[in-house]
């Protein structure tokens, strides 16, 4: 989704309330080159913008309401009470939206009501963020449709980061870090985002694999992920349990591997040492794009994917067998790298891949799939691209600022 979405987005909107929205803001999902659920540990994360994103037309509303629809939820019209929210007052998809409102409020922010309409080719459930895009979509068009007084004086992107997570941990109940938020709201196009998630200083990387004559390939595949369904949740408890056995605030304390070794349980020595490990890799492949030119840099870069989808399999033990087989296929088939990606237990696969061998890596990928019976994966072009913004609507598409109420409001 781009640009071009504006006026969907404008149509959805039309079509559902019988009005125009006051605009149409955008914000990408996100792909993570290297730092899987080292965000919650205080460490070091790259992700990196998507094409595929969320887009929120809205328009306000003086009534203190929130109403919200989506073109892939098509069973009508959600209607929320501003004042009455609190977590767990509402659930589903509708959580995200509305637990972005309370996060704003709780922050001291004025919301105003407002009809949001919702439209995203960002695959739900495929670990590519889905859910933040629709926190910082949704943030944006908030703010920004907020009291002509609160007008040029926009929420700083890194204090609505924290806002959009804040919404996902405490109102929906996901305990993410903020990776996913910050990717969204403050990635450059051409770039990766190196994140502290202490401090959260952030740099741009530049990011540019088409010029090395390479590709990053996204492999759906198909085993659907949802961060709420525990698993995430219990890794994230013992790595604080581990980080408590060591008296330490956080893994990202831990110099090196070989401080691992003072964990008694086996398992514990397992999740500390991938956060150790990846937090490592995260600083490799930053050196390694911010170095001087080299042949083999886009190798090296494929050897460290590969060998963080081992960690992420065998110490953090969140793969599943879809990953392993499409990592498994996509190397034997000539990618540079490929590991798993996302909080695991489902969702994609991130291949670093010679751009004549991209073919091939699909083939390869698709015909393992088929062989064990499995529901064919999808393939997307991962492309570093930009942050979260507001879209120009189309001249002539009569849409203009002003409020507007849902009939019958």
């Amino acid at each position: 989704m781009s640009e071009a979405g504006a006026e969907q987005a404008a149509e959805l909107f039309k079509g559902r309330f019988g009005g125009a929205p006051d605009g149409v803001w955008l914000a990408p999902g996100r792909a993570n080159l290297m730092g899987e659920h080292t965000d919650y540990n205080d460490g070091f994360v790259l992700p990196f913008a998507l094409s595929q994103a969320t887009t929120a037309a809205a328009a306000r509303r003086t009534d203190g309401r929130l109403l919200l629809c989506s073109r892939q939820e098509p069973d009508g019209v959600l209607e929320i009470a501003l004042d009455g929210l609190a977590p767990g007052t509402v659930t589903g998809w509708g959580a995200y939206a509305a637990g972005v409102a309370w996060a704003l409020r709780s922050a001291g922010y004025q919301v105003p009501g407002a009809g949001i309409a919702i439209d995203s080719d960002v695959p739900a459930g495929a670990g590519l963020s889905s859910s933040a895009a629709l926190e910082c979509a949704t943030a944006l068009a908030l703010t920004e449709l907020a009291p002509s007084e609160l007008d040029g004086v926009p929420v700083p992107r890194g204090e609505l980061a924290a806002i959009a997570r804040r919404a996902e941990n405490e109102f929906v109940g996901v305990p993410s870090g903020i990776m996913d938020q910050s990717a969204s709201l403050l990635s450059q196009a051409g770039h990766a985002l190196l994140l502290d998630c202490r401090s959260l200083d952030r740099a741009q990387v530049p990011f540019d694999p088409a010029a090395a004559g390479s590709r990053l390939l996204l492999i759906n595949t198909r085993a659907r992920h949802h961060l709420s369904d525990g698993g995430y949740g219990r890794r994230r408890a013992e790595c604080e349990e581990a980080a408590r056995l060591l008296g330490i605030s956080s893994l990202r304390d831990l110099t090196g591997v070989g401080d691992t070794a003072r964990l008694a349980d086996p398992v514990l020595r397992r999740r500390a040492r991938h956060v150790v490990t990846d937090n490592q890799r995260v600083l490799q492949v930053t050196g390694l794009l911010r170095g001087p030119d080299r042949p083999d840099t886009y190798r090296e870069i494929g050897r460290l994917l590969t060998q963080a989808h081992s960690s992420l399999r065998d110490d953090f033990e969140i793969s599943w067998p879809e990953a392993d087989t499409a990592v498994e296929a996509a190397l034997a088939a000539g990618a540079l790298g490929a590991r798993m990606m996302g909080g695991g237990f489902g969702g994609c696969v991130l291949a670093l891949v010679p751009e004549a061998a991209s073919g091939p890596v699909r083939g390869a990928v698709s015909e393992a799939y088929a062989a064990r019976g499995w529901t064919a994966p999808e393939f997307l072009d991962a492309a570093p691209s930009d942050h979260a913004r507001r879209l120009a609507l189309p001249e002539g598409s009569g849409v203009t600022r002003g409020l507007w109420r849902y009939p019958g409001a």
